[in-house]
């Protein structure tokens, strides 16, 4: 294990540096070889002008990010239990997104997967996630909120026994759970639409659970974030304006089920929320524009996601990034004030 154990601070902030140390090293051969293929973004038509410009920019950063994550894992944390699902769920949640990558270049157009197939893969992950989570993780169905106040999700709950193993499922928080890692990773995904915007915002989100995690005494878990967040920092040297790689949705999904697995593996699910504010936002801007429009034939922003919305509007694309950062520091720090209150 690199580092000292005796100092688990330590770790934790050496698991950022190492992480983002091997994507920026990684990440310069990774797009000489997607470039050597002829492998780049496609870019929406109906999209901001200025956009289309980045079309045959080299897609699949996040393939390195996860790759960052994993080897910072493994030579600097010691294998647990809530550690292999944490990265399973994050890696299950990135072979999608790298399908989704795939089919986008082979078929060279701006969607891939169709909104059908892409929940039955994320409905399995859950799934899967899940029953480990609750069942072996000791994950409890109780959401906990500000002022003693808890929900308990289990009181619906089936049995299932296999042998001498009994399987149980809160149907109430599989739901719940589903819509939260589901939600969060086709949120971060619709959030990655400028120069800089998801790495920058999954970085401050990832660096607030870090320190959720380690005050709740699971270094393991903590360095996996830091992982996460230092991983986005080497990926936001070559993505930052004007971007040399895109994640894709290979990182976006991934990081949003990262992050939403670190939430239920702590039982941190409403904290969580907030330091995710930022990207339930965007999905709520889709949704509402579409809502509208269906409804009225009249759309409420001029653009969604919203921060298409504050380009149309003038904003520099730059200059959306860096207030969006500041936004989601704010919710970060937001959030972890909520995790002292919960106690």
């Amino acid at each position: 294990m690199l580092g000292n154990p005796a100092y688990p601070t330590y770790q934790v902030f050496l698991a950022i540096l190492v992480s983002a140390l091997i994507a920026g090293l990684v990440m310069p051969l990774w797009i000489r070889l997607l470039k050597i293929d002829g492998i780049g973004q496609q870019i929406r038509a109906d999209g901001p002008q200025s956009h289309l410009v980045k079309a045959g920019t080299p897609t699949m950063g996040g393939v390195i990010i996860l790759l960052a994550v994993c080897l910072t894992c493994l030579i600097m944390a010691k294998p647990t239990t809530e550690l292999f699902l944490a990265v399973g769920a994050m890696l299950a949640t990135g072979a999608l997104g790298l399908f989704d990558d795939v089919t986008k270049v082979v078929q060279k157009r701006s969607l891939g997967l169709t909104p059908t197939g892409k929940m039955i893969g994320l409905t399995a992950i859950v799934l899967v996630f899940f029953v480990i989570a609750v069942n072996f993780c000791g994950v409890g169905a109780a959401i906990r909120f500000p002022g003693g106040f808890a929900i308990d999700l289990g009181v619906l709950t089936s049995t299932f026994t296999f042998g001498d193993t009994v399987i149980k499922i809160p149907w109430l928080y599989l739901i719940f759970v589903f819509l939260l890692l589901a939600g969060m990773s086709n949120a971060v995904n619709l959030t990655d639409g400028l120069d800089g915007l998801a790495g920058g915002t999954v970085m401050m989100a990832m660096l607030v659970m870090a320190a959720i995690c380690f005050l709740r005494g699971d270094v393991n878990l903590a360095i996996f974030c830091a992982a996460c967040a230092g991983g986005c920092i080497g990926f936001l040297w070559y993505n930052a304006y004007p971007a040399q790689i895109f994640m894709g949705d290979t990182g976006s999904l991934a990081l949003g089920g990262a992050l939403a697995a670190v939430a239920v593996l702590t039982n941190t699910e409403v904290v969580s929320l907030v330091v995710g504010a930022l990207f339930i936002a965007e999905t709520l801007s889709v949704m509402i524009q579409v809502i509208s429009f269906k409804a009225t034939g009249k759309r409420v922003f001029l653009m969604a996601p919203i921060h298409h919305h504050f380009e149309k509007k003038g904003w520099a694309e730059t200059k959306v990034v860096i207030r969006f950062w500041i936004v989601s520091a704010a919710c970060g720090a937001l959030g972890l004030a909520l995790f002292f209150q919960l106690g």
